[in-house]
């Protein structure tokens, strides 16, 4: 799936003044998301730290949960903007959690606060994935 200029442009400003937002005591590593629901509207979230670390949360975890809360069920696109030597994607974690939302061919757009410097698909990111389909006991 192709993401339209525009709409790539609309995700990065929602993440970057999402990135503005995070609570980051501890590693001062600020991180935003935006997440495109099925009825394309944007949903931002930010990285929010805990003294137990553990127990903090990831951006793109925060995107989606502002995403259910807003009624949407699906993820169709989602960017994540962190601004580190090398493009900083979603862990391990948050793969397995955008999965939940999203087909394989959903794009993820990796970028830094200039604008996009990567586009994968979860698929490339999470290859072989777990996913709902494989509870619904067919």
């Amino acid at each position: 799936m192709q993401i339209p200029p525009s709409t790539q442009d609309a995700l990065l400003a929602a993440a970057l003044a999402a990135r503005e937002k995070a609570y980051a005591p501890y590693s001062r590593f600020l991180v935003g998301a935006a997440v495109l629901d099925e009825q394309g509207r944007i949903h931002a979230g930010c990285n929010v730290e805990n003294a137990a670390y553990p127990q903090g949360l990831c951006a793109e975890a925060g995107a989606l949960s502002a995403m259910v809360m807003a009624g949407g069920r699906k993820a169709v696109a989602v960017l994540v903007v962190g601004v580190a030597d090398s493009p900083v994607t979603p862990c391990g974690g948050c793969r397995q959690k955008l999965r939940e939302f999203a087909a394989g061919d959903m794009p993820v757009l990796i970028a830094n606060a200039q604008g996009v410097l990567l586009e994968l698909t979860l698929e490339q990111l999470l290859p072989h994935s777990f996913g709902p389909e494989h509870l619904s006991g067919s």
